[in-house]
């Protein structure tokens, strides 16, 4: 299958490599990050048995769903990609049962968001770093400096997940001009 090939290309990028090509976003204030992770969902059609349908009925959308963990390095490149898992699966959950921690050097440093509250424990026992916005680790009104930190950190991780995004979309797209036409 042409994904199989495709996914040779979703290698384990090393630390050095990372760094020297790290984004000018980056290598000021976030040069020891080495990738960014999201999950993103994929709504699906309701499956027909009832076990199905609750595994992946997620309690805050309207709707059915696949999860992926997606991993890029600051960069853009995608270097990690999980299996699909029930809607229903927390994010801390995914990352702890797809093989996303297997492929981490020690010392790495993840950048994520507010979803992946409960990931520090599982990438410290990996000697790894997590880096959130402040405004995940306190209920407290944030400071002037903790705000402007939220806010960077949330456009570096758009910025590259956008790009990503992107590349699917064109991707999916060329894949379908090369199959027969519909309409003959």
């Amino acid at each position: 299958m042409i994904s199989d090939v495709l996914k040779t290309l979703m290698v384990k990028t090393d630390k050095k490599k990372i760094k020297r090509s790290l984004p000018i976003a980056f290598s000021h204030h976030y040069n020891k990050v080495n990738c960014i992770i999201d999950i993103f969902e994929i709504e699906i059609e309701k499956p027909s048995k009832s076990v199905n349908q609750a595994l992946t009925w997620p309690e805050y959308k309207k709707g059915n769903t696949i999860k992926y963990l997606i991993s890029s390095t600051p960069n853009g490149l995608v270097n990690y990609i999980s299996s699909g898992y029930g809607g229903r699966i927390s994010d801390t959950l995914l990352v702890e049962n797809c093989e996303f921690l297997e492929q981490l050097e020690p010392e790495s440093w993840v950048l994520a968001d507010r979803g992946f509250k409960h990931i520090e424990q599982l990438l410290i026992q990996k000697k790894c770093h997590l880096l959130r916005p402040p405004s995940v680790n306190q209920g407290a009104k944030l400071s002037k400096k903790e705000a402007h930190q939220t806010k960077q950190i949330a456009s570096l991780r758009i910025f590259t997940l956008r790009g990503v995004l992107d590349e699917c979309v064109i991707i999916a797209c060329a894949l379908i001009n090369l199959q027969d036409p519909i309409v003959y």
